[in-house]
């Protein structure tokens, strides 16, 4: 039996191109964005998920959302997501990493390409404040609002409800990871198991 993932800012994209937790797996997709142009299956902000019902999502995956909102949004969007999963439900959340890339900006590399993305060279710039071709052509939803290292990624996480969370830092990337689980468990269980998902 398929289970429910909420792909939350999905833009162009579907479950095949997240993880390969969600992609190689039996999962039903609701794709859900703020963009129509993208044509998601619930157009909507992260902010208000009230198109969907109290407990009846499996999994989120949220894929560079929670630094489009401002700061004091965040808690509102973490919350939705706790009430719009199941009791055993879980999210996974990826944003960039302001620690390091603050690293580069005292380097004085705030616009020297860090990494090279399918849309192009990406710099300290486009990390921080959202990617500047994009803004540029008008997409004003890609601005970024705030920003996180894992740390303050993790407490925003335990803050809103969350019973479990588990981060870590991709260097080359410049990005953070979180899975957090609904239900309280063991932290070497939460442990292993976001090891699997982000395998």
């Amino acid at each position: 039996m398929s289970k429910t993932l909420l792909h939350v800012g999905c833009g162009p994209n579907t479950r095949k191109q997240t993880i390969r937790h969600f992609a190689d797996g039996d999962w039903r997709e609701i794709r859900y964005d703020i963009d129509p142009a993208v044509q998601p299956d619930i157009i909507g902000g992260v902010t208000d998920l009230s198109a969907i019902a109290d407990g009846s999502i499996d999994a989120i995956f949220s894929s560079h959302n929670i630094e489009h909102v401002f700061i004091h949004e965040v808690n509102i969007m973490l919350r939705e997501f706790l009430r719009v999963l199941a009791p055993q439900g879980y999210v996974v959340v990826t944003c960039p990493d302001m620690k390091g890339i603050s690293r580069l900006v005292a380097e004085d590399r705030l616009h020297v390409p860090a990494y090279q993305s399918p849309s192009g060279p990406i710099t300290p710039h486009d990390m921080i404040y959202g990617h500047g071709r994009f803004i540029a052509e008008g997409n004003h939803y890609m601005a970024h609002k705030c920003g996180f290292t894992l740390g303050s990624l993790q407490r925003c996480l335990v803050d809103a409800g969350f019973g479990t969370v588990a981060g870590l830092e991709v260097q080359k990337a410049y990005a953070l990871w979180a899975v957090a689980r609904k239900e309280r468990v063991p932290a070497e269980e939460h442990i292993a198991f976001a090891r699997q998902v982000l395998a």
